[in-house]
């Protein structure tokens, strides 16, 4: 009888021990199944996060292509600004009905150059890069012969600029 009560300790002994290692099993099964599940979990956030910095980046470029264009466009915009109104002033003087408003507009449209005086090239003709030039004269000159002739047959061609912004140098193109 002892010796049946030797072997069923053992057997129970044994199976308690089957059991415990079972449950030890069973333990680091699921330890490793939600260290991979970390892992996971892990790998899917800096997954994320490095599509997250992609995005911010490619939006940092695009606002900085968009800060480009709008600079171009702006200084577009800026040196086109004293030709058109230039050629608003050139239209005023020619197409006045009177002296007093045409003086006006010369006034006003001297305001835009350094002096009075600045030179006015006009442009006859051009060949090969090569420009043929009327004679000279100066911006109050032209304003005035606008004034008198009450036409305006030349168009802007190049403008030149001082540090302030007037005009120094005022070159037309004589249309046909």
């Amino acid at each position: 009888m002892m010796l049946q009560i030797k072997n069923s300790s053992r057997l129970i002994m044994a199976a308690i021990l089957i059991l415990m290692m079972a449950g030890v099993g069973c333990k680091s099964k699921k330890k490793a199944m939600e260290a991979s599940n970390t892992a996971s979990l892990e790998k899917v956030k800096q997954e994320q996060e490095a599509a997250l910095r992609k995005q911010k980046e490619e939006e940092e470029r695009r606002r900085a292509l968009a800060e480009e264009e709008r600079a171009r466009r702006e200084s577009e915009a800026k040196a086109r600004e004293p030709k058109a109104r230039l050629e608003q002033y050139f239209g005023a003087i020619a197409n006045s009905s009177n002296v007093s408003s045409a003086n006006n507009s010369i006034n006003e449209a001297l305001s835009l150059f350094a002096s009075a005086d600045t030179p006015v090239l006009i442009v006859i003709s051009e060949s090969g890069g090569q420009k043929d030039y009327d004679r000279p004269t100066t911006i109050r000159d032209y304003l005035n012969y606008l004034k008198d002739q009450k036409k305006n047959f030349n168009k802007i061609g190049n403008l030149q600029f001082d540090s302030s912004g007037k005009i120094t140098e005022l070159e037309l193109i004589k249309q046909k």
